[in-house]
């Protein structure tokens, strides 16, 4: 391994010297893990009970797209109140939904509803995760903290996507859900033992009060009138298109002819290469470049799932949507460091909650129309279209991210390395 290569294997395992890190890391990881198992679940569920790609696809959506509302509505919460007891909060209403989402024989009407609920209630937590990162992780050790997460929560997609088929088609959906719940609720544990209180954060001097609508409304003006940050809003909204082939596993698998099982580890594919595209682009890509190959790997993301239009099998969609997954993580993970770093602190918070809202809800969006798309026509082209989308979407942003490049430096400047002894 270089000097480099040491110093930076040094600067991702220096953030869990922080205690409050390792918790907030920990009860994510379990989290990841049993809603991923509870996705297999329901596409397995949904698919079994209708027969129907959309109606499938409209189920995983709603793991995603009622998380706009939640942005909207709820992340605010994370500025009103202690964020660690916001977190609490969230993880055990999650843990008592989802319980109730285990029970056999619980109309569709119903379960989509307390999905709905579910997602709706996660808005919060993402929101006060991420204001407190900051906190827990100063200076550089923020980003290596955010190099850490995408790592350890796509390989925590891998288990759960993997563990969910195989609980799946040895027991049943209702208790990959039940697993779901227990998770949420050793998460809250978690971080409320692990994670020191601290008071609710106070306003700037002569700051306008926290809103709710009017605060999200405020910050998509600030995202919107700088084009650096309004361009890498774009390419990490649009990453949704890249996650339709997880929302249409389990049709594609019936495409094929394949069993149960396969669903699992098709949906696998993407956290798997997304594990390794981000360890490689952090190991090997020196700092000073990354930021310039944000587009160029967005792009590169959506060529390898175009080609699911030709109905490869089950290993060879496995290995297109994993270097998807690659790509796709090593660029998002990377506009989210220079998003972060050219948003001033001041507006942070809120700007982190629009963000992250509009990735989840473009997800949705997304994985909806692959279904509509799905029953139309079929899967592989309904994937292969979707991932066209991506591309011209990708270049789109590319070329506005190369101009706000050229004409203010300081969005692309990364923090000095940090060696860890």
């Amino acid at each position: 391994m270089s000097g480099d290569g040491v110093r930076e294997g040094r600067a991702l395992r220096a953030v869990f010297r922080s205690r409050e890190y390792r918790a907030v890391w920990l009860s994510d990881l379990l989290s990841i893990i049993g809603d991923q198992m509870a996705r297999v679940a329901l596409a397995v569920l949904v698919y079994g009970v209708t027969g129907s790609a959309l109606w499938a696809a409209a189920t995983y959506a709603l793991t995603f797209l009622p998380a706009i509302v939640g942005g909207v509505l709820l992340s605010g919460l994370a500025d009103r109140f202690a964020r660690r007891e916001v977190m609490v909060a969230s993880d055990l209403v999650r843990a008592v939904l989802v319980a109730v989402m285990a029970v056999p024989g619980l109309p569709l009407p119903v379960l989509c509803t307390l999905l709905v609920l579910v997602v709706l209630a996660g808005a919060p937590h993402t929101a006060a995760r991420g204001a407190l990162l900051p906190d827990l992780l100063p200076g550089d050790l923020y980003e290596r903290g955010l190099a850490v997460y995408q790592i350890t929560s796509q390989t925590a997609q891998v288990v759960g996507f993997a563990a969910g088929g195989l609980l799946v088609a040895a027991l049943n959906p209702a208790t990959a859900l039940a697993v779901d719940a227990a998770t949420f609720l050793v998460a809250g544990v978690v971080v409320r033992l692990g994670v020191a209180r601290r008071p609710r954060p106070e306003p700037e001097p002569g700051a306008a009060p926290v809103t709710g609508l009017g605060d999200v409304l405020g910050g998509l003006r600030d995202i919107a009138t700088d084009p650096g940050r309004r361009a890498l809003v774009l390419l990490v909204w649009m990453v949704g298109l890249y996650v339709v082939p997880e929302a249409l596993a389990a049709p594609y698998a019936t495409e094929l002819g394949a069993g149960t099982a396969v669903v699992g580890l098709l949906m696998a594919a993407d956290p798997l290469g997304s594990v390794l595209g981000a360890w490689l682009f952090v190991r090997f890509v020196p700092p000073q470049r990354r930021a310039r190959l944000v587009g160029v790997l967005a792009v590169a993301a959506g060529v390898p799932l175009v080609f699911t239009a030709l109905q490869p099998g089950v290993a060879v969609a496995v290995v297109l949507w994993g270097l998807s997954g690659a790509f796709s993580t090593a660029y998002v993970m990377q506009a989210q460091a220079c998003f972060v770093r050219a948003t001033p602190d001041a507006i942070r918070g809120r700007a982190i909650g629009v963000a992250a809202s509009g990735i989840v809800a473009g997800q949705g969006v997304a994985v909806l129309a692959g279904g509509l798309l799905a029953d139309v026509w079929s899967t592989s082209l309904s994937i292969a279209a979707c991932a066209a989308a991506g591309v011209l979407v990708a270049l789109v942003g590319t070329v506005a991210w190369e101009r706000a490049q050229r004409s203010r430096p300081a969005v692309v400047a990364e923090p000095a390395d940090v060696a860890s002894g």
